[in-house]
C-alpha cells in the first residue's frame, strides 16, 4: 500500500540538490547517514559544517510513528498544544495492550474488551487530528512502517525504542519520547545532538545456520549495551548489498540494544525488490531514480577509517550464530560455546519455553525459514520438547504464511500461533509455569532480555537467538543443544540431525491480506469529538508541570539510589501496568518498583524522612516520592551506569517529575532517557567525578547549586549535608544547551509550545 507519496516526491526532489550543497560545504564525500541528516536540516539550523557528538542541531522529520502504549501520553500532550491536525504524516498501531494467553484469536478479543476505552480514545483521537490509525490486530508497529511507510533516505521518529527497524529500507528512523513526537507533530523543530557515525563493513555472505540476526548479535557484542550511545551505525559493503530488507531490518532493530541512535544500510536491489512486493512500485521508481542519493559516496566505503569514527569489520561467510543472554542483550555467545556456558554458568539446561516473531523476526523469511526446520521435526518424528510459540508481526505476514503453509507447519510441530502484537516481547505474557518464582531457561527470537521483562520471573534465563536456533532449541528442550552439530533421538529411537534452514526471502506469489486493519483519519476532524471520562482509571488529562525553582532543590531528600542496572523497566514496568500508560497518576504507583536500593540491596523499599529528620520510615518507593511530596520536599534519584537504557517509554521520565522529584544524578545516561528527563523539565545531571556517587548517605540533605545561573557547558555544584554535620561538595555535568535551559524554565517543552502557540 503506498502512503504519502506527494511527500516522498518532494523529499526526493529536493535531496539530491540539498546532499550536494553539504557535500561542497564539507569539503569531502558523505557517508549515508549524514546525505540524510543534512538534507533534512530545519530552517533553524542553517547549512553549516556540525560537530559530531557536540553541536545540537534542529531536523524536520519526514513522519511520525507511535505505538498504542507510549501514543496515549503522547497524544493527550498533543491535544494540548491548539493545533487542528498533525504537521507530519503520523500513524498509532495498537500493538502493545494485547495479552498473550491462548491464541491469537481469543487473546485479541479479550484484548478488544479489556482495552475497549482505550482504543476508542486512539481512534477518535488520531480521527481527529488527522492521523492513520492501525486497528488492533493489525500488528507490530515497526513492521507495517516497513511494509507502508518506510522509504530510502526518509528521516522519521517514533515513540519506540526499536523504531531504527525502518533503516532495513534506508531510513534514519529514530526512537524518542512522546514529548519528542509531540513537538514534531506540532510543526516544530525537532533537536538531536549530531550523531556519530560508526560504520560496520560486512564482507561475505551468510550460509548454513547464520542469519542477519546473528549480525547484529555479534556487533552487540563487540559493542555492548552502551557501545553505540550518541552514534548512528551504518553497514556497507558487498556483504551488506546480499542481506534482504527484513535481514537489515532485524540489524537495525537491534542496534536499540547497543544504545545506538539508529542504524541504517544503503539503497540496494534488496530494497527496490521489497518495496516493489509490498506494492510500493512508485517508491521504488523514485528511489532508483536518485539511487546515487541514497547511499554512502564511495570514497567513505572504500577508506571508511577516514569518514567514520570507529569501523568494525565482520565477515559473514566466517559467522558463527550466537545466543546472547541472560539478563542483557550484549553477553554473545558464539554457538560453538554456548553449551559450555550454560555449565559453567549454571544456566538452567532444560529449555521451557521457544518463543519466535516480534518486530525483530517476523518476516516472510524468518518464519519461512523456521518453518523449515518446524517440518523437519514432523518429518524426522521428532516430538518436541519445549512450549513454542510464533508471534506474526502483521496481518500482512499471519495471512500470508497461513496462505503459505508456514503456520500449519509450526501448528504441526506443537506450536502456538499468538496475535499479530508485542506480547511476550514486552511482558504481556501470560506464561504457562507451575511455579512462576522458579529458575529456569526461555530463548526468543525478540530484541531484549532484561530480569524480568517477559514474564515478570527475575529467575528466568531469558536468551535471545535468530528464529531458526530458536525453533531447533525448542525441538530439543536442551539448551545445550548445538544444531550444527548434534544429533537428537526421535519417537522411534532412532538417531536423526536437523538439516540447515532453508527459506525464500519474498513470497513467490506475492504477499496478500484481506484486511490489513487500517482505518483513514475524517477528512474535517473539528467534529470529532475526543472525550476522556473523569472517572476513568485508564486515561486521564493531564495537567501542566510546574517549573522548578531554586527554593524546591535546597535540603532535598533521596527518593533512591539505585545500584547497577536502572533501566527504563525498573522504574517503569511494562506487563501488567501498561493498561495505565494514559493515566499518569495511576502508573506513577510502579515508579522504581524494579530498581534496586543501594543501601539495603532491595527493590520497593527505601527509608523515608518526611515524618522525621532522624528516624526513617522504610517504604515501597512511589509510596516515599507521595509522602515527600505531601510534606513539601524535593527528592532527587541517583543512579549509575547507562541509566534509563532500553524502552523509549517516557513514563521513565514523567512518574518521577509527577512525584515530585527534581533531579536525577547519575554516572552516565542512555540518550533517549536524558531526552526525555529534559522534556519534562528536570534536571537530569552527571558526576563529574563518577566515585562521588560512593559519597551519598541514606539520610543526606541534598542541594544543588548554581541552577539560577545554569549555562550550556558550566557544571553545577552538589551539597551533600551529613546528618554528623560535615559535608562533601562536588562538580555534576549537564548536556543543556540553551533551548533545552528554556524548558526548565518553563516547566516542560510541552509547556515552552503552549507558549508558542498562545495556549499560556
Amino acid at each position: 500500500m503506498v502512503f504519502d507519496l506527494d511527500m516522498i516526491r518532494s523529499v526526493y526532489q529536493a535531496m539530491p540538490g540539498k546532499i550536494d550543497a553539504a557535500r561542497k560545504m564539507l569539503g569531502r564525500p558523505l557517508p549515508l547517514a549524514e546525505k540524510i541528516l543534512y538534507s533534512h536540516l530545519h530552517a533553524d539550523s542553517p547549512l553549516q559544517p556540525y560537530h559530531r557528538g557536540k553541536d545540537y542541531v534542529f531536523f524536520a522529520p519526514d513522519r511520525v510513528a507511535m505505538q498504542d502504549a507510549t501514543a496515549q501520553m503522547a497524544l493527550l500532550q498533543f491535544m494540548m498544544c491548539g493545533r487542528a491536525t498533525t504537521a507530519v504524516p503520523s500513524t498509532v498501531h495498537c500493538d502493545h495492550l494485547i495479552l498473550a494467553e491462548e491464541g491469537a484469536n481469543a487473546d485479541l478479543k479479550k484484548s478488544l474488551d479489556v482495552n475497549k476505552e482505550v482504543f476508542d480514545f486512539l481512534s477518535t483521537v488520531s480521527n481527529k487530528y488527522g492521523i492513520g490509525f492501525w486497528k488492533p490486530g493489525a500488528g507490530i508497529i515497526h513492521q507495517i512502517v516497513l511494509e507502508n511507510y518506510a522509504f530510502p533516505g526518509g528521516m522519521m521518529i517514533g515513540t519506540d525504542s526499536h523504531t531504527p527497524n525502518a533503516g532495513g529500507l534506508g531510513m534514519v528512523a529514530i526512537g524518542v519520547g512522546g514529548a519528542d513526537a509531540n513537538d514534531v507533530m506540532s510543526g516544530m523543530a525537532w533537536e538531536l545532538k549530531m550523531p556519530k557515525l560508526i560504520g560496520v563493513k560486512l564482507t561475505g555472505k551468510l550460509n548454513g545456520w547464520t542469519s542477519s540476526k546473528d549480525v547484529i548479535l555479534k556487533v552487540a557484542g563487540i559493542l555492548t549495551v552502551k557501545g553505540g550511545t550518541g552514534a548512528i551505525v551504518e553497514y556497507f559493503g558487498p556483504g551488506a548489498q546480499s542481506l534482504s530488507c527484513t535481514g537489515k531490518g532485524t540489524i537495525c532493530n537491534m542496534g536499540a540494544e547497543i544504545g545506538a541512535t539508529t542504524s541504517t544500510f544503503g539503497y540496494d536491489e534488496a530494497m527496490s525488490r521489497y518495496l516493489r512486493h509490498t506494492g510500493r512500485a512508485e517508491v521504488a521508481d523514485l528511489a532508483d531514480g536518485i539511487a546515487e542519493h541514497l547511499t554512502g559516496d564511495a570514497a567513505c566505503y572504500e577508506e571508511p577509517e577516514k569518514y567514520f569514527d570507529q569501523v568494525i569489520e565482520i565477515d559473514l561467510s566466517t559467522l558463527e550464530p550466537h545466543i546472547n543472554g541472560p539478563y542483557t542483550p550484549d553477553l554473545a555467545w558464539p554457538i560453538s560455546r554456548f553449551a559450555e556456558a550454560v555449565k559453567e554458568n549454571g544456566y538452567p539446561q532444560k529449555l521451557e519455553v521457544g518463543l519466535i516473531g516480534s518486530c525483530t523476526n517476523s518476516s516472510y523469511e524468518d518464519l519461512d525459514r523456521a518453518a523449515s526446520i518446524a517440518r523437519q521435526a514432523v518429518a524426522k518424528n521428532l516430538k518436541v520438547k519445549s512450549e513454542f510459540t510464533v508471534t506474526p508481526g502483521s496481518e500482512q505476514i499471519r495471512y500470508t504464511v497461513a496462505r503459505d503453509g508456514q503456520l500449519e507447519a509450526f501448528e504441526e510441530m506443537g506450536g502456538v500461533v499468538l496475535a499479530n502484537a508485542c506480547g511476550p516481547c514486552i511482558g504481556q505474557w501470560a506464561r504457562h509455569t507451575d511455579d512462576p518464582t522458579r529458575a529456569n531457561s526461555i530463548i526468543t527470537s525478540f530484541n531484549r532480555n532484561f530480569s524480568k521483562r517477559n514474564d515478570g520471573n527475575p529467575q528466568t534465563r531469558s536468551f535471545v537467538a535468530s528464529p531458526e536456533i530458536v525453533t531447533a532449541m525448542a525441538i530439543a528442550g536442551d539448551l545445550s543443544f548445538n544444531p550444527l552439530t548434534d544429533t537428537l533421538v526421535n519417537e522411534a529411537g532412532e538417531t536423526v540431525r536437523l538439516d540447515p534452514p532453508s527459506g525464500v526471502e519474498l513470497p513467490p506469489r506475492g504477499f496478500d491480506v484481506e484486511d490489513a486493519g487500517f482505518q483513514a483519519p475524517a477528512e474535517d476532524g473539528s467534529k470529532v469529538n475526543v472525550q476522556v471520562a473523569a472517572e476513568s482509571n485508564r486515561l486521564q488529562l493531564l495537567t501542566p508541570f510546574t517549573p522548578i525553582v531554586p527554593a524546591e532543590i535546597t535540603g532535598m531528600r533521596i527518593l533512591i539510589k539505585a545500584k547497577g542496572k536502572c533501566t527504563t523497566d525498573h522504574i517503569s514496568m511494562a506487563g501488567p501496568w501498561l493498561k495505565f500508560r494514559g493515566h499518569l497518576e495511576n502508573i506513577s504507583n510502579n515508579s522504581f518498583i524494579g530498581a534496586i536500593n543501594a543501601f539495603n540491596d532491595e527493590t520497593n523499599n527505601v527509608a523515608n524522612y518526611a515524618d522525621s529528620p532522624t528516624e526513617a520510615t522504610f517504604l515501597p518507593v512511589p509510596d516515599s516520592a507521595r509522602k515527600y511530596k505531601a510534606a513539601g520536599i524535593g527528592t532527587v534519584v541517583f543512579g549509575e551506569e547507562n541509566y534509563g537504557e532500553g524502552s523509549s517509554r517516557e513514563h521513565a521520565a514523567m512518574q518521577p517529575r509527577f512525584l515530585g522529584v527534581k533531579a536525577v544524578i547519575v554516572k552516565s545516561f542512555a540518550r533517549i532517557h536524558e531526552t526525555n528527563l529534559k522534556k519534562q523539565g528536570m534536571l537530569a545531571l552527571t558526576f563529574a567525578n563518577p566515585a562521588d556517587y560512593d559519597k551519598i548517605r541514606q539520610d543526606d540533605l541534598i542541594d544543588i547549586q548554581g541552577v539560577e545561573h545554569m549555562a550550556p557547558g558550566q557544571p553545577l555544584t552538589i551539597v551533600l549535608r551529613h546528618r554528623d554535620g560535615t559535608e562533601d561538595r562536588f562538580q555534576v555535568n549537564h548536556t543543556y544547551n540553551a533551548a533545552q535551559i528554556e524548558w526548565l524554565k518553563e516547566g516542560s517543552a510541552l509547556n515552552k509550545i503552549r507558549r508558542d502557540f498562545g495556549q499560556i
